[in-house]
């Protein structure tokens, strides 16, 4: 953090107030809040120089277009870190979250989301001009690797984890002909590639684009099917036709569009795009054990459902093994059929902010322990966590947070008691600290270990900070 730090007071002249890191999703990169005396900025640590010099290209580039993106505002000689504005903390994902849980999104949702789309073809098109595509990351364009990339993918972290027989020579001749589908609609455009509800921010009514340093020159349709077909942005089918005419009048404006060819290529798009997209939530969900991911899972097999009722004459034996596939009992279980009840304890630090429950149930239980003696004031824990014996035994000989958690072990006991006799699915408790790393640490494994061995439970343990997850099964 010094360098940011040392950024920020270069850039504004201000003394350095407070830091906050913020909630990253799937990215190594870390976000931090810097404050000073009247400025407030966001600070970027990015592990990939590659990845950032992109990223800055583009920003700088969009921004003198008058396009609504962060503003890259100073940068490190060695652009390993950089400070842009701040745009908020309102993702457009969690702004049309009362759509997605019901399914009828409100006008004010309604309306974001045709500002997006209407921006869109800006980026793709008069974004495109003068754009050096030479700095684009890990390439410059969509091309045959490009999809051969995605779709193997897709085959190993996703198809084959699901025990499906099918013969890869077969698939491999498949993909050819996809790609050569997929490559017919090659232009000069620019190709935002991850471009879905999590990355675009809502700032006093309007959509701003962030996240795409993975842009390149690449087809329109991909970035359609992207944020159209989002596993978990929950459009009706009626929407999604509103917003693809939104955006194609606001395409019209800008370029010429053969509509019927451009809806007929949209369907690969929209097929390749949720092939990758579940080779991603395999990699996270399998994996790396991430369980954000795993729950979206059943959304885009429900997605790639629905677009198998399509005809794909090109590629009749993918589809086989898609139909397949989906038809397996494990995609097929509907949530509320699950009777168990499943338990997620987290730790986290408080400058961070407290968890999301993505159960949307609203949080569960919050524990502050913030009161107890804190064993990151000594040197001898700094670099240590609460899973270390040396932190255990320190918490454990002061005394202070014993009584602390049978108190907190009673409350959830009550809970978890009551929640199985009414056949509750989640059930979430969180422990904060102020950096997420000793007492919160310690005490969310103290009670994952506790719930699971007395109620014989799923248990999903996260300590956020520290990207350490675990299972406890039903015993």
């Amino acid at each position: 953090m010094n360098e940011l730090e040392t950024l920020f007071r270069q850039y504004t002249r201000e003394n350095f107030l407070t830091q906050k890191e913020l909630t990253a999703s799937g990215s190594p990169r870390r976000y931090f809040r810097l404050e000073g005396e009247k400025s407030t900025l966001i600070g970027v640590e990015g592990t990939s120089v590659e990845e950032n010099r992109a990223f800055i290209a583009m920003s700088k580039h969009f921004g003198k277009l008058g396009l609504p993106v962060p503003v890259v505002v100073a940068e490190t000689p060695d652009r390993k870190f950089y400070l842009q504005n701040d745009l908020g903390d309102t993702l457009l994902f969690d702004y049309m979250a009362e759509g997605r849980k019901t399914g009828v999104f409100s006008d004010d949702e309604k309306e974001i989301l045709r500002k997006t789309m209407q921006k869109l073809p800006e980026f793709q098109v008069t974004g495109a001009n003068g754009f050096d595509f030479s700095v684009c990351y890990p390439q410059p364009e969509f091309n045959e690797r490009s999809v051969f990339w995605d779709l193997n993918y897709f085959k190993y972290n996703f198809l084959k984890t699901t025990g499906v027989d099918f013969q890869e020579n077969r698939l491999e001749d498949d993909f050819v002909q996809f790609s050569d589908v997929l490559l017919q609609s090659k232009t000069d455009t620019f190709m935002y590639r991850d471009f879905q509800s999590r990355n675009v921010m809502v700032k006093d009514g309007e959509p701003y684009f962030i996240d795409f340093q993975g842009g390149r020159k690449g087809p329109l349709q991909y970035d359609v099917a992207s944020f159209l077909w989002q596993a978990k942005a929950g459009f009706t089918s009626e929407l999604r036709e509103e917003l693809l005419q939104v955006y194609l009048k606001s395409l019209k404006k800008l370029t010429t569009v053969d509509e019927a060819d451009f809806r007929r290529q949209l369907n690969h798009f929209v097929l390749f795009r949720t092939l990758q997209v579940l080779g991603a939530y395999g990699f996270r969900g399998y994996f790396e054990k991430k369980p954000h991911f795993l729950q979206s899972i059943p959304f885009a097999i429900e997605n790639l459902k629905q677009l198998l009722a399509i005809d794909f004459p090109e590629y009749p034996y993918l589809i086989e093994v898609l139909k397949q596939m989906t038809s397996l009992e494990q995609f097929n279980a509907k949530k509320e059929e699950r009777k168990s009840l499943l338990v997620k304890v987290c730790s986290f630090s408080y400058r961070v902010g407290i968890p999301e429950d993505i159960s949307g149930n609203g949080g569960g239980f919050v524990f502050d322990c913030r009161a107890i003696h804190n064993p990151g004031k000594y040197q001898e824990y700094v670099d240590l966590t609460g899973l270390d014996e040396l932190v255990k035994q320190f918490l454990e000989k002061d005394g202070e947070i014993i009584p602390f958690l049978e108190h907190a072990f009673e409350l959830v006991d009550n809970s978890v008691k009551r929640y199985l006799e009414r056949g509750f699915a989640d059930l979430m408790i969180s422990f904060g600290c102020t950096g997420g790393r000793h007492r919160s640490v310690y005490s969310a494994q103290k009670m994952a270990e506790h719930i699971s061995e007395k109620f014989g439970v799923e248990v999903e343990l996260v300590h956020r900070e520290q990207k350490i997850e675990q299972k406890f099964l039903n015993k």
